[in-house]
């Protein structure tokens, strides 16, 4: 089997609307300027001065000792959890984690753990759940070490974990000795949706990352950020894992310009979020499901496609949507304008009709 990811369909024009992913940002001139003042060293080394301030930053934002600069959220949850858990030991998450459903089996195959998945509605399960599935402590059961959160929930359709919530779920980990991780790769989504300063939102959490290549618009890089044992003793896994960079400065500048400008204008994905589905609504036989942040999640089989037709249709007007579930995704981020909203929604109303 190729695992290659495919090539845009032959004859396809251009993506025009590009509603795949917040993966899919392109940097912005102004974003692209400052990578190229960026003061570099050798970030494997300890001397690139963009990544210590990247770092430094974050930690600090975050309300935790330290930081370290890696470059995906995936090899972000895996060297957590390779830093709080060893081999046989159980991580505590939601049945559509992302560490379950999208890190390619990476748990098993790298850091030896075992994932109970919890079931619960939006992504998300309550005190209650957890307490319902502590083990009891015997030779017959996995040693319970982890928590797992993901702010926000992303095949529970970018829904916020309430504040409160986060905490009572942390909380009951606690009190069992277990560490808690938080999957923050849209957390700037759910902090600007919630009126939440970020340090008050993973204030109950012992690790917790930010990806910059989403909603933030970088090209590269997310920060995992927590006590200053536990980033030394990451620094080792990230060193393993080949996460350690030489000029790494150069996509830092990107990081930190996201932080500075790219923020508070999240509020802007959001409501072209509620815009977009407000559309979809009018078009017979889609069931939309109503947007917390800046992802929009849709069924069209009542509207007599599948998401495969769609996405083909769609494709063939410049436009890109993904799948998850069964349902089509709909991802709004700074490329995506509000024109570009009331554009799709035309098309994918034409696309469904055809």
């Amino acid at each position: 089997m190729v695992h290659a990811p495919a090539r845009p369909p032959a004859g396809a024009p251009p993506v025009r609307i590009n509603l795949y992913s917040d993966t899919q940002t392109r940097p912005t001139a102004a974003m692209k300027e400052a990578m190229l003042r960026a003061e570099v060293g050798d970030e494997q080394h300890g001397d690139d001065p963009t990544v210590h301030a990247l770092c430094d930053r974050m930690a600090a934002l975050m309300g935790k000792e330290a930081a370290i600069y890696l470059p995906s959220g995936t090899m972000c949850n895996v060297v957590a959890i390779l830093t709080h858990c060893g081999k046989g030991d159980e991580v505590v998450a939601h049945e559509t984690a992302h560490i379950l459903f999208s890190e390619g089996g990476a748990h098993a195959a790298f850091t030896g753990v075992q994932i109970m998945g919890l079931k619960g509605e939006g992504g998300m399960f309550t005190a209650d759940d957890v307490r319902a599935n502590i083990r009891p402590k015997t030779r017959y059961t996995p040693p319970q070490r982890l928590l797992e959160v993901e702010q926000t929930a992303n095949i529970g359709g970018g829904k916020v974990w309430p504040l409160a919530q986060l905490n009572e779920v942390a909380a009951v980990a606690h009190e069992q000795g277990w560490s808690t991780h938080m999957d923050g790769a849209r957390l700037m989504n759910a902090c600007v949706a919630a009126g939440v300063a970020p340090k008050d939102m993973v204030a109950s959490y012992d690790s917790v990352w930010l990806d910059f290549t989403k909603g933030l618009g970088a090209p590269l890089g997310a920060v995992l950020c927590g006590t200053e044992e536990f980033i030394g003793q990451a620094w080792r896994w990230k060193q393993r894992l080949g996460g350690s960079m030489r000029q790494a400065g150069i996509c830092a500048a990107a990081c930190l310009h996201a932080l500075d400008h790219h923020v508070e204008r999240l509020a802007e994905d959001h409501a072209n979020a509620k815009a977009l589905a407000r559309g979809l609504r009018q078009i017979p036989g889609v069931v939309v499901e109503e947007p917390e942040t800046n992802l929009v999640f849709f069924d069209v089989k009542g509207a007599g496609c599948d998401v495969p037709t769609l996405q083909r249709r769609l494709a063939m007007q410049g436009v890109s949507v993904s799948g998850l579930g069964g349902r089509v995704r709909a991802c709004l981020h700074l490329d995506v304008t509000a024109p570009m909203v009331e554009e799709a929604v035309g098309l994918i109303r034409e696309a469904l009709a055809a």
